[in-house]
């Protein structure tokens, strides 16, 4: 719950008498239920905490559906769709399939909100403000459509290169500086063997040439856990010495080369230029910085094309859009 103090204070200190953001199709705002349904980020807030408290890793969840809802159509609730005729659901693409989770505290959420307030509070919103926990910028609408071959194509995958992870951010108006920020998600949640077997069997050149033997115990803690075939899905916590805290630890582990994903480790051993290893270095030296950074940086996120005024719809159900 220390995640969700940390930007909720932040927040409020950064939009304290700000109205709200222009966005391409319209304008969110902080208060954008004030007078529809004032009770929704009490009701929302309320439940995350609940779901926090009986499952730690949700915190981390629900921060990353949020992202990979907004890297593929924008911030719009598509992910939450449900299959249904011709419409494929990126919860079945790659990057999602047995991947991504927090869907029922989403239904649970979005229930409770139309007891409160029929038709008012989209689902975009809903996750928008469940995966921060705090004070967000209002007033998306929901998707009609679902992108199955959107979520396989943009979402960043563990093993990327930098290069790749570089071109993703770049197409949905983000840049490097949002690529580390944001990258500093991975201080909570966990992984599949299968998302970082590569990276433990595939020795980079830093640890064939590694004397010191850095990289030999964390890699051989790993292989025990994820042998080179099998035991698919087991887990491991993506910052091993505090996996359920939001801090700059996660930064620590990188420039050690103890990133838990290949897509974590190359923001230092692929920056060829050194802008990158900078700012992990920075991060790593000074956890303020990356708080004050996530939070523009997820904020930003949140603004990727999004649906406003009489784009997209409010439905009832987050699974399906409405008949």
């Amino acid at each position: 719950m220390e995640f969700m103090r940390i930007l909720l204070s932040m927040l409020v200190l950064i939009f304290h008498g700000s109205t709200g953001v222009l966005s391409e199709g319209g304008l969110l705002v902080l208060d954008y239920y004030k007078e529809t349904c004032p009770l929704v980020e009490e009701i929302v807030r309320r439940n995350v905490q609940i779901a926090v408290l009986r499952d730690p890793r949700m915190a981390a969840s629900l921060l990353r559906l949020h992202f990979h809802d907004c890297f593929v159509l924008g911030c719009d609730g598509s992910i939450l769709l449900d299959s249904f005729g011709d419409m494929i659901s990126e919860k079945l693409a790659g990057p999602n399939l047995n991947s991504v989770r927090g869907f029922e505290v989403i239904d649970n959420i979005k229930y409770l909100v139309e007891e409160a307030c029929p038709y008012t509070v989209s689902c975009a919103d809903i996750l928008a403000i469940a995966a921060r926990d705090s004070v967000a910028l209002l007033g998306r609408k929901d998707s009609l459509k679902s992108s199955f071959d959107g979520a396989n194509q943009f979402i960043p995958l563990p093993n990327s290169s930098l290069e790749t992870l570089i071109n993703n951010f770049k197409q949905q108006g983000l840049d490097i500086r949002d690529l580390v920020t944001l990258s500093g998600g991975h201080t909570m949640g966990k992984a599949r063997c299968v998302s970082f077997r590569q990276r433990i069997y595939e020795k980079s050149i830093e640890e064939t040439f590694d004397h010191y033997k850095r990289y030999n115990t964390y890699r051989r803690i790993l292989q025990s856990i994820c042998p080179e075939s099998g035991r698919d899905n087991t887990l491991a916590a993506l910052d091993f010495r505090t996996p359920t805290r939001f801090d700059n630890l996660y930064f620590q582990n990188v420039v050690e080369g103890k990133g838990l994903l290949h897509s974590d480790n190359v923001l230092v051993n692929e920056d060829l230029e050194g802008e990158i290893r900078e700012q992990v270095w920075a991060y790593a030296s000074d956890q303020q910085l990356f708080f004050d950074s996530f939070v523009n940086s997820i904020l930003k996120m949140g603004n990727i094309n999004v649906l406003t005024g009489s784009e997209g719809e409010i439905r009832k159900h987050c699974r399906f859009v409405n008949p």
